[in-house]
């Protein structure tokens, strides 16, 4: 990105980067305002491909999809890479055509990807056959050597859970417990809800503790009010 930013004057280059910083920045925890970010950097710099894309993240973030496969097309054009492929089916996903999609699912461009974006492309590919009411078919999609590989890369825990899922939507609870599990097991950094589906399916429930501290001062404030009753009613007694 830093070398794609050279082609600008300096000043210009520096505002467009720090336009930048800011939307990873911002991506998963603000996305809205990360989008604001992208479109200032999209008017100063429109033609670096590493805006174009930014600007695509940003607007896939805020399911703009239409906006967001423009944009990764046009990044797309500037580089002749493929590995906006995946993401960019997803938006046709997004955009209600499954179909396309799955035609983007057995293009040749797949076979460029490098093994991540193959893995993301099939879990895009089994998303629009679930989109399509296939259930079986899309728990087909999933199965792959990626998730029955022991090791853990990047991209397992999504898999695995992306799989459990499905098999959970075809009412095959036990198989979608047991990959459930799986998934947490190569979750390290969180990035699914894999321990609570894993839960529910347990029957686990989870309090807040926030209204269980409200509850146990309510009953506190109960207990305090027998007492004085009955410390009354001893008076009365007397």
């Amino acid at each position: 990105m830093r070398q794609e930013l050279q082609s600008l004057p300096k000043t210009l280059a520096e505002d467009v980067a720090r336009n930048l910083v800011m939307v990873a920045r911002l991506l998963d925890e603000d996305p809205e305002a990360a989008y604001g970010y992208s479109r200032v950097a999209l008017r100063l710099a429109s033609r670096v491909a590493a805006v174009r894309e930014a600007a695509g993240f940003a607007a896939y973030a805020n399911q703009k999809y239409s906006e967001a496969l423009a944009e990764f097309r046009a990044a797309r054009r500037m580089t002749g890479s493929v590995e906006l492929w995946p993401v960019m089916a997803d938006c046709e996903r997004g955009l209600g055509r499954p179909e396309k999609a799955l035609d983007m699912a057995g293009a040749p461009e797949v076979h460029k990807l490098d093994k991540a974006g193959q893995v993301e492309m099939r879990l895009v590919a089994a998303g629009a056959r679930r989109d399509m009411g296939q259930l079986d078919a899309a728990i087909v999609t999933l199965q792959s050597p990626e998730l029955a590989s022991h090791s853990v890369q990047p991209w397992t825990a999504r898999l695995r859970y992306a799989y459990a899922d499905a098999l959970l939507a075809a009412g095959r609870e036990q198989e979608a417990r047991e990959w459930f599990a799986k998934a947490v097991e190569s979750d390290r950094d969180g990035s699914t809800d894999a321990s609570d589906r894993l839960a529910e399916l347990d029957g686990v429930e989870f309090m807040d503790a926030l209204d269980e501290d409200e509850d146990e001062d309510e009953s506190g404030s109960g207990s305090g009010g027998d007492v004085e009753r009955s410390s009354a009613e001893d008076g009365d007694e007397d």
